[in-house]
């Protein structure tokens, strides 16, 4: 269990605020009604983050710190944040004034090393408010590694800072104090920054707190459109909240010109009483000047009656000499007059020259306010097209999830015929195997037999070519028969019947030889006088075509057979399981 919280004795109390002791560590209770000391803190943890993000990202990054580096310049924005808070206004010839660049010009009768940073600053040109040189102060004493020590020096002096500062404000209190403790961090980074060319006076300092919100993990882990949408929902806000502060600027900038207008009309209204002034001055002038001259002449006239008018002569001298102290007076008003006058001439021209440049700051504001605008049309139409985008992705997805669905069933409906077309591949397999086992023997038998076969067709060939001979040469011998006698008829095909097996004589273990000059109906060729019927189609064919030998359906034994019905037997036995 945690110990009973315990007052600090000794801790300051200020503005009904305490500091208590719980778990080892000091916790500052603020008086919820005290919005100064709410400010306090805020600034002081917008202090610690910036200053946190700046030190990781620096390490991360691994080089020198230039002006455009994002961290850098909100870490300038919070510290010119801090030191703004609770300044004095100053009244000045111009106007009211409120800048910490007095603060920080107290840093060089403070410590000697700092006059070399406000003699930089002074020499800078294009500077011209003292919110410029206090912005240029902040980045070369953080080029020069001294930010925390100088800042330390200053908050110790807080006899010196009451000039400047408020009683509640930041650099009064202990928090200014954590916070110099917390520069000391940037001492391990390195920055080189260029102001020549950096408009340090008219930049508008906010806070960019989505730098400190960001969820990295998040957006890692998100689809690539959801994190362009996201980026463009992020540039649409940003820019809306720049155009917000845009306006704001606008409004202050309009507020100054109508201030400005109103005291040059000020200074208008003065300058024409101050002419008016000098010219009475002017005529009081000349009417002494006319008044000195008629007494100057009095006084000539009356020397030749001085003797007998003496007291009268001496208060007439008494009256000259007042007379002349009185000239000399209006003559150093009038200086006095005519001095304030060029210097109000001097301050109109300034006026003037403030007023155009404000007017083209205003100009510039509202262009960029418009082209701010455009942007973000521009991205409210990108957001709308990735949004429609992103439907059609997410219906394009759901078709080819249904197509997927589709092509998974039509896969495993493949898948099933694979298989079946693999059991019925065995099964083939298997009834070829049987039946090269059942007809192995049969096979060989039929060949040897095909072989007996050709050698005895041989023979026979032999044998008619020699039976033509005879006749042929038996016809030459015999004389040639009368005219009316006729030709004897030609024989009808002689037939043959070969035994092939035993010394039965049977049709269905016999060949069938058919002697006919006709031609072949398959092969087309009329070389050879023999010819074989089919058993299957009983087509007559000739030897070469007929000279497969197959057992049919309707016998046993081996028949010859066709080379058309020798194929589609083959392809029924081996399709017909045994």
């Amino acid at each position: 269990a945690a110990p009973e919280p315990k007052v600090q004795k000794g801790a300051s109390v200020r503005e009904q605020s305490c500091c208590v002791y719980s778990q080892g560590c000091f916790f500052l209770i603020l008086n919820p009604k005290d919005p100064i000391a709410i400010e306090r803190l805020n600034l002081m943890n917008m202090a610690k983050l910036s200053i946190k993000g700046l030190i990781e990202s620096a390490l991360n990054l691994g080089r020198t710190l230039d002006s455009d580096y994002a961290p850098l310049q909100q870490f300038f924005v919070v510290m010119e944040h801090c030191l703004k808070h609770g300044l004095k206004t100053k009244k000045t010839f111009l106007g009211q004034n409120k800048s910490f660049w007095g603060a920080l010009e107290l840093v060089e009768k403070l410590t000697p090393e700092a006059g070399e940073i406000t003699a930089s600053v002074k020499d800078l040109p294009g500077l011209k408010t003292p919110l410029g040189r206090g912005r240029a102060w902040l980045r070369l004493a953080l080029m020069q590694k001294k930010l925390s020590d100088y800042m330390k020096t200053i908050i110790n002096r807080k006899d010196l800072l009451s000039e400047f500062y408020e009683p509640n404000a930041l650099m009064m209190e202990e928090e200014g104090a954590v916070i110099a403790g917390l520069l000391v961090g940037l001492n391990v980074i390195d920055a080189n920054l260029c102001m020549k060319g950096e408009d340090l006076d008219s930049q508008v300092g906010v806070i960019d707190f989505s730098m400190y919100l960001k969820d990295g993990g998040h957006s890692s882990k998100s689809a690539e459109g959801d994190g362009q949408i996201t980026a463009i929902l992020d540039q649409k806000n940003y820019v809306e909240e720049l155009n917000r502060h845009l306006s704001a600027s606008v409004n202050n900038l309009q507020a100054k010109v109508d201030a400005l207008e109103k005291s040059n009309t000020k200074l208008t209204e003065e300058l024409a009483v101050a002419n008016n002034r000098i010219i009475t001055l002017q005529e009081d002038v000349e009417r002494v000047k006319e008044e000195s001259s008629y007494q100057l002449e009095s006084r000539k006239a009356s020397r030749s009656d001085s003797a007998a008018d003496g007291p009268a002569l001496a208060e007439t001298r008494k009256q000259l000499k007042e007379e002349t102290l009185l000239r000399l007076d209006v003559e150093k008003e009038l200086e006095v007059q005519i001095g304030m006058k060029q210097e109000m001439e001097m301050s109109m021209k300034m006026l003037e020259k403030d007023i155009c440049e404000k007017q083209d700051a205003l100009v510039e504001l509202r262009q960029q306010l418009e082209d701010l605008r455009a942007i973000n049309q521009q991205l409210s139409h990108k957001s709308q097209s990735a949004d429609a985008g992103s439907r059609q992705k997410s219906e394009a997805i759901a078709r080819l999830e249904e197509k997927i669905n589709q092509m998974s069933g039509t896969i495993k409906q493949l898948e099933t015929r694979c298989k079946q077309a693999e059991r019925e591949r065995d099964l083939a397999l298997e009834a070829n195997r049987l039946f090269k086992q059942d007809f192995g023997d049969k096979i060989e038998s039929l060949q040897v037999e095909a072989e007996q076969l050709r050698k005895h067709r041989w023979n026979l060939e032999h044998e008619l070519r020699r039976e033509r001979d005879r006749r042929g040469e038996a016809q030459s011998r015999q004389p040639s028969a009368p005219q009316r006698e006729r030709r004897p008829p030609e024989s009808p095909p002689t037939v043959h019947l070969t035994q092939t097996h035993g010394a039965g004589v049977s049709l269905s273990s016999c060949t069938l030889l058919i002697l006919c000059p006709s031609m072949c109906s398959m092969c087309e060729e009329s070389d050879s006088l023999l010819r074989k019927r089919c058993k299957n189609c009983s087509e007559v064919f000739c030897e070469s075509c007929v000279s497969k030998e197959l057992p049919l359906p309707s016998s046993i034994l081996p028949e010859t057979v066709c080379a058309s019905c020798y194929s589609q037997l083959l392809q029924s036995y081996a399709s017909t399981p045994t």
